[in-house]
């Protein structure tokens, strides 16, 4: 294969230079490499987040199976953890679903254990006082999120209630990840998953609020690119527009 400096960077760092696209489809994996080369010199995340969202992706993807693991292997090549790994599985289940996550789950564990590294033991927070804990996180998020909790309609305020003490003080309050790539994230697992656009502009003005800015999340649609296709990425853009024009 004939790769750009780029590619045949990632090839070698991420990839241990082995695919078996390249015995049966060589010409195909030569573009592949050489268009994630490409992104590497337009985008303006590290690596490791890089890597991070791209799992972020494939771990809410129907048929990802195969990349997943190679891309899980390509993050613990470049120094993202087991926890950090699992962590980015676990924050994607209130978004996804445990349905489109769980295989993953299983084939991260499989890789770990390929590779003979033992998960260490992940702490637990208290159930008590996780509303609070996750309406405290919504808060920092969604800055008006007490107006639209008091505004649901009595027979829906069980959802806003499993928002803050499931989605939040669950997962979101878990250690492992910053806040801020924990918002990077759910921008993934919802762009990927391709509708809910009313959630998508809240997160997109979420992510701008503390501070993952415009160009940032241009940064990790382009990172996506190859992974969930133009049309979805082009959505993702229109709607960073719209929430930027409405900033200015």
């Amino acid at each position: 294969m004939t790769l750009t400096y780029n590619a045949k960077k990632i090839y070698e760092n991420w990839f241990d230079s082995k695919s078996e696209l390249e015995e049966s489809n060589a010409s195909f994996l030569e573009d592949y490499l050489n268009f994630l080369g490409d992104i590497s010199e337009v985008i303006n995340i590290d690596e490791k987040t890089r890597l991070s969202v791209i799992i972020a992706s494939l771990c809410v993807s129907k048929s990802a199976k195969s990349s997943f693991k190679s891309f899980v292997r390509a993050a613990l090549n470049v120094g993202i953890s087991v926890k950090e790994i699992r962590e980015i599985l676990y924050q994607a289940v209130p978004y996804a679903g445990l349905g489109k996550v769980e295989d993953y789950i299983f084939l991260a564990d499989e890789i770990f254990n390929e590779r003979y590294i033992e998960p260490e033991n992940m702490p637990k927070k208290s159930r008590e006082g996780r509303g609070e804990r996750g309406l405290e996180i919504q808060r920092k998020l969604f800055p008006a999120v007490d107006k639209f909790i008091a505004s649901m309609p009595n027979d829906q305020k069980h959802i806003m209630d499993f928002l803050s003490q499931n989605c939040f003080g669950d997962f979101y309050a878990r250690d492992g990840l910053s806040l801020e790539l924990r918002e990077l994230l759910t921008f993934v697992y919802i762009t990927t998953l391709g509708f809910a656009k009313p959630q998508l502009l809240g997160h997109i003005a979420a992510n701008f609020g503390i501070g993952n800015d415009r160009a940032k999340l241009i940064s990790v649609v382009t990172t996506l690119i190859p992974f969930i296709g133009y049309p979805s990425a082009l959505n993702a853009l229109s709607a960073i527009n719209e929430i930027s024009s409405s900033k200015n």
